[in-house]
């Protein structure tokens, strides 16, 4: 099985009312392909950072199977960082800094050694990048899932609708699902949701809950 996982690497500020951290390493790709290494022996991690980005974290992800062959690194510019703000639900957020730095004209490179490509994870990213990817592969995945979030919904929606119809899995929060289609109850949002394209959906919905920090 050949995984490939496109997303961010990136840096995160997280505040909630049970506590808050500093910049830490954040990023959609980061945690997705981590994930997956537990799994599977090799993942294929295509992403974009600054010189500011620690390559001891590099190294990290090689030590977990993750393949950094198609991980940009641009000397002299910054990671993208993402600062928010968690309600007490711990679902619901308010994003308060978006800095694109690297991402604003990333150009995803798909290395020769990813055109095996059989499953696709296109994690939270400008839906432009991910369609890019998509065209890139010679084949078309089995199958391809793609998360995004409120941000993109707020001001990239005609090109998110374009990604979606281009996936075979959606999976959002019960927000960001009831933003993307106009209805509170999910089980219409849902219904909604899936006439835009894809042939699947996830709707992720957590309790409220108190984590560690430290």
């Amino acid at each position: 099985m050949s995984l490939v996982v496109i997303g961010t690497v990136a840096f995160d500020a997280i505040e909630t009312p049970f506590g808050k951290t500093d910049k830490i390493v954040g990023g959609a790709a980061t945690y997705a392909s981590l994930a997956a290494g537990y799994f599977y022996e090799q993942v294929k991690i295509v992403a974009v950072v600054g010189d500011d980005f620690p390559q001891s974290e590099i190294e990290d992800l090689n030590r977990h199977h993750v393949d950094t062959e198609g991980l940009q690194i641009k000397k002299g510019e910054k990671s993208f960082f993402w600062a928010g703000k968690y309600h007490n639900d711990m679902n619901s957020r308010d994003t308060l800094v978006t800095d694109l730095n690297v991402l604003a004209d990333f150009d995803p490179i798909i290395p020769d050694s990813y055109q095996d490509c059989e499953y696709l994870m296109l994690g939270n990213l400008q839906p432009t990048v991910q369609q890019t990817v998509i065209k890139r592969l010679e084949n078309r995945p089995k199958l391809i899932v793609l998360d995004t979030m409120n941000f993109w919904m707020d001001i990239a929606l005609a090109d998110l609708l374009e990604t979606i119809a281009m996936v075979d899995v959606l999976t959002i929060n019960d927000a960001e699902a009831r933003q993307l289609s106009g209805e509170y109850s999910l089980v219409k949002a849902a219904a909604k949701i899936l006439t835009m394209g894809p042939k699947y959906l996830i709707i992720k919905k957590r309790r409220a809950w108190r984590p560690a920090f430290w």
